[in-house]
């Protein structure tokens, strides 16, 4: 198993969610250009080969302040876009 991962702190000062950023600080959603990514992911196996991903799996425990979503082609092979403002409208 593989894992990617980002984390903020959130002390929930003032009883807000915290004003932390991830990645760019935009939603997986805005795409290239906005959001933060990972792409042509592989890894290296015990004879220094590099292998693609296969069979990636996304988990956001806060999507609603900070999301990801992913995907495969021929260029970019694996990827997933990532990031979030933190608290917003949705994220109070």
């Amino acid at each position: 198993m593989v894992q990617f991962g980002g984390e903020t702190v959130n002390s929930r000062a003032s009883g807000f969610h915290t004003a932390t950023q991830m990645g760019s600080g935009h939603f997986a959603g805005e795409g290239f250009g906005k959001a933060s990514y990972f792409r042509n992911l592989q890894v290296v196996d015990w004879d220094n080969n590099l292998i693609p991903l296969f069979n990636l799996k996304l988990l956001a425990d806060h999507p609603n302040c900070y999301d990801n979503q992913g995907g495969i082609n021929r260029v970019w092979g694996n990827y997933f876009y990532y990031g979030g403002p933190g608290r917003n409208i949705r994220c109070p």
